[in-house]
C-alpha cells in the first residue's frame, strides 16, 4: 500500500488556523457593523436634510402668509379710516348751512311796509381739543375726542316805512318766527330776537321810517 505524503499539510493547517482565528472574525464583524452604522447614519442624515427642506418651505409659507395678513390688516385699517372720513363728510353735508334755503324763506316772510336792507350771516366755530387719556380707564373717565361747535346767527337789518313807522316791526318778527323754515331750524326758545330799534327818521322825500334789526339764532351744532 503506497504511503501518501501531503507536503502542504502544514501550510493548510496554518491556513485553517488563521481562518478560525476569533480576532479576525471579530474584525470582520466589526467592519460589517461599522458599515451598517454608516449606512444607518447616512439614511438618518438624508431624513434630516429632507425634514429641514420641508421645514424651510413651511417657514417660508408662514412668513408669506404673515406678510399677507399684515398687508390685509393695514389695508383694512385704511378702509376703516376712509369709511369714517366719508361718514363724517356725509354728516357734514347733511347738516351744513344752506343759504339758498334761507333766502327762499325770507321771500316767504314779507310784511307790507317793511323792506329788508341788509342780511348778515355770522358763523363761528369753537374748537374743543381732545382730552388726555386718564390713568383711570373706567367708563366715567373715557378719553373724549376733539369737537367743533358751530354757532350761526342771522342778522336782518330792515326798514319800516309803513303808515305808522314801528307798528310793522313786531309783525315782521312774528312772520319770521312763524315761517316753516325758521320754525324748524331756529332755537325753539328765543330763536328770533329784536335787537335794535331806531327812533323815527325822515327820508329825503320826507316820509318817516324806523330802522330795526332782527336776529335769528340757530341751535349750536357740535361735530366730532
Amino acid at each position: 500500500m503506497p504511503i501518501r505524503i501531503n507536503l502542504l499539510a502544514e501550510t493548510q493547517a496554518a491556513e485553517n488556523l488563521r481562518r478560525r482565528d476569533p480576532v479576525k472574525r471579530f474584525a470582520y464583524v466589526g467592519a460589517l457593523l461599522a458599515a451598517a452604522a454608516l449606512a444607518v447614519s447616512s439614511w438618518f442624515q438624508l431624513k434630516v436634510m429632507l425634514a429641514n427642506k420641508d421645514l424651510a418651505q413651511v417657514q417660508a409659507q408662514i412668513a408669506d402668509r404673515s406678510n399677507g395678513s399684515q398687508r390685509v390688516m393695514s389695508e383694512q385699517k385704511e378702509i376703516n379710516v376712509a369709511k369714517m372720513k366719508l361718514a363724517t363728510l356725509q354728516k357734514l353735508n347733511a347738516g351744513r348751512f344752506l343759504e339758498g334755503n334761507l333766502l327762499n324763506a325770507l321771500q316767504l316772510s314779507t310784511v307790507e311796509g317793511v323792506a329788508l336792507t341788509r342780511l348778515r350771516v355770522q358763523q363761528s366755530y369753537q374748537l374743543s381739543k381732545e382730552t388726555a387719556s386718564p390713568e383711570d380707564d373706567s367708563p366715567s373717565n373715557l378719553k373724549k375726542p376733539a369737537t367743533v361747535t358751530e354757532n350761526i346767527v342771522i342778522a336782518l337789518d330792515a326798514q319800516d316805512s309803513g303808515s305808522n313807522p314801528g307798528d310793522q316791526v313786531n309783525k315782521f318778527k312774528d312772520a319770521i318766527a312763524n315761517q316753516s323754515y325758521f320754525k324748524t331750524m331756529l332755537n325753539p326758545t328765543n330763536g328770533v330776537l329784536l335787537t335794535s330799534l331806531s327812533a323815527p327818521q325822515s327820508a329825503p322825500d320826507g316820509r318817516p321810517f324806523v330802522l330795526f334789526t332782527v336776529e335769528c339764532h340757530y341751535p349750536e351744532y357740535t361735530r366730532h
